[in-house]
Parts: C-alpha cells; structure tokens; sequence
C-alpha cells in the first residue's frame, strides 16, 4: 500500500517480499554504528523482523516505517516512517538509507513527506526525533526539518545516550521548497532509531 509520494519518492507498506533489502539495510555498518545491531542475519530473520515488528506497528497503530523507492524505477533505497516507543511521549520520524543513496537530499525529502502526512492524515499535532549526538548530518538535516535539539535521554537498551529533537514551534518546516532543501547532504542511516523497541 501506498502512505505518500514525493516528486522523486514513494513511501509504501513494508512486506515479506522485501526482506532481502532489509538484510542488507539492517546489516549496513552505518546503520549499526548509528542505530543499533538488530541480529537479522538471515532472510528469514528478515522476514520476521518485517512481519513482527513492522507489519505489527501497521495493524496496532495504523503507522510505521514504510520502504522507501525511487519513483521512477521501484528500486528500494531505505526506509522512512513514523514510530510510537514506550519511552517517548510522542511519536518520532526515523529514517534508514542505503549507502549509495546517501547525500542526494532523499532523506529529507522522505522524513517532510511522513511528517506532513503524520499531521494531517493521521492528525499528529507534534511528531520528534531522536538521534545518536554524534551523527551530526542527522542533527543538521533535523534542524532543516524544523526541529531542534530539547535534551538528552537514556533510551532502554541503548548503551550511549541519545539527543531528543522537538518542533520549534506549532508547524513543521517540511515544505520541500525551503532553500537549500536540494543541497547535497549528507544522509546517514539514521535520523533516529528505525524501529520500534
């Protein structure tokens, strides 16, 4: 199922189908370094991960990270959605992508497109994120999105800590159009941690 579109992008519903992608993602030395090791090592782990934890968020709260394409050929590169964790009191925007998509203004493009279909199709009136403090291309992409840094928390399970990022104020700044929004930047695997815990 299709969430959202960009002009360049599409974010659709995560399946079964598309665990050889997500091994290869969840396994990205990126990824692990920013985000966290999830122990998928096979496509069976793949599928579990995309059926018990992604495919679960769908059915328990009608959101979650979505897959991330390139419109004009379906070819995966990430993933971008919305993500409800116990330990925050809202719902945060995380991203993942791949290595060769990184520094093409994707994850931009993709986190402004599920934030500003998280307020107004889902009716989301604060949406955050959170960020390891040392993945400084994902806090200047953050600020791009609108929001700044509030503090740092101790997330359950994560042995560093994390940087909490708010809305500045009472919208987003996700219009596509903001200057320097096609600026090369310097995606990383993570705007915050991809998955729900």
């Amino acid at each position: 199922m299709i969430v959202c579109e960009t002009p360049r992008l599409r974010l659709r519903h995560l399946t079964p189908h598309d665990a050889a992608f997500i091994l290869d993602l969840l396994n990205d030395q990126e990824f692990i370094r920013n985000i966290g090791d999830r122990g998928v090592r096979t496509l069976d782990d793949a599928t579990r991960y995309i059926q018990r934890t992604v495919m679960n968020g769908y059915r328990k709260l009608g959101f979650g990270l979505y897959l991330l394409e390139l419109k004009r050929d379906a070819v995966p590169i990430g993933v971008c959605g919305l993500l409800k964790r116990e330990y925050l009191a809202d719902v945060d925007v995380g991203f993942a992508l791949s290595e060769s998509f990184r520094g093409k203004g994707y994850a931009f493009e993709a986190a402004g497109a599920v934030m500003r279909h998280g307020q107004e199709m889902l009716g989301l009136r604060r949406i955050v994120a959170i960020t390891s403090p040392a993945n400084h291309a994902s806090i200047k992409l953050l600020r791009r999105l609108g929001l700044r840094f509030e503090r740092t928390l101790r997330a359950p399970d994560v042995d560093r800590e994390t940087s909490l990022f708010t809305p500045r104020g009472t919208d987003f700044a996700v219009d596509g159009s903001i200057p320097g929004a096609n600026d090369e930047e310097a995606d990383t695997a993570e705007s915050g941690d991809a998955e729900t815990r």
